[in-house]
């Protein structure tokens, strides 16, 4: 079982989008991924068709009652499995504080998940706040993919992360994996050259060979509540995609 969480500090820079393609990717090859929309602005649980009505029907009934993860999925005809955000649960930080027990339930939650004995890849879309939902997110990852933009704000927020990711290491006793990913990526742009120079300077390896470039089927799909695959199965963006699933596999940050 891999989890892997999503974020960037900043919004727009393609978390979501990320999200979505990577499991609909993972559903093509038959992995029956679970999608864990961990952001209160729900873009996710929308696009993939699973908006909840309740906070009891979301992921927010996790920390509101412990229910368990596996009650709270949604299956869609795609193969994509959602647990589903609220905007409830924006209440989590405010009512539940910041104790390690409110912090690690989602990691508790998915190490119950994993006595099933299935090898199943969880992606936790996080909301862009360092706070109670994120750091949940990161204490259950096994990794975190930071999505990069080509832009200078982008890249900010995504050393903002490192910042964030060392201080937690502490309390982990672990380094947590990264990928760094360049997103929305166009190469007659002089401003994607630097940004990516950039990233390769300041986090090596981390980088991914693969970059998501800019391709309107891309930006298409979810205002259709489609992946890319759905959507453009033959577009660039659903190549890319592809590929970085083939990339994240193939050095084993997705087992």
């Amino acid at each position: 079982m891999t989890v892997i969480a999503v974020f960037n500090q900043k919004g727009g820079v393609g978390k979501t989008t990320t999200v979505l393609n990577l499991a609909a990717s993972l559903a093509l090859r038959g992995r029956q991924p679970v999608g864990i929309d961990l952001d209160p602005q729900a873009q996710f649980s929308s696009i993939s068709g699973f908006a909840a009505h309740t906070g009891d029907d979301s992921i927010y009934s996790l920390f509101q009652r412990n229910r368990p993860l596996h009650e709270l999925i949604r299956e869609s005809a795609s193969g994509i499995r959602v647990i589903p955000s609220h905007a409830e649960l924006s209440k989590v930080d405010a009512l539940y504080g910041k104790g390690y027990n409110i912090i690690n339930k989602l990691n508790t939650s998915l190490l119950a998940e994993k006595t099933e004995g299935k090898n199943t890849p969880w992606i936790i879309d996080c909301s862009p706040l360092v706070g109670v939902l994120t750091l949940n997110a990161i204490f259950a990852c096994d990794g975190v993919i930071v999505p990069i933009s080509a832009d200078y704000l982008s890249m900010n927020g995504a050393m903002q992360i490192r910042k964030t990711l060392r201080a937690l290491e502490q309390v982990l006793k672990r380094r947590v994996h990264r990928r760094y990913l360049l997103t929305r990526f166009d190469s007659r742009r002089n401003m994607a050259k630097v940004i990516m120079n950039m990233a390769q300077t300041e986090f090596g390896t981390d980088v991914c060979d693969t970059v998501i470039s800019e391709n309107v089927s891309l930006a298409e799909s979810p205002a259709l509540n489609k992946s890319i695959f759905e959507h453009a199965p033959e577009s660039r963006g659903a190549q890319d995609y592809a590929a970085l699933l083939d990339e994240l596999i193939a050095d084993g940050f997705i087992k």
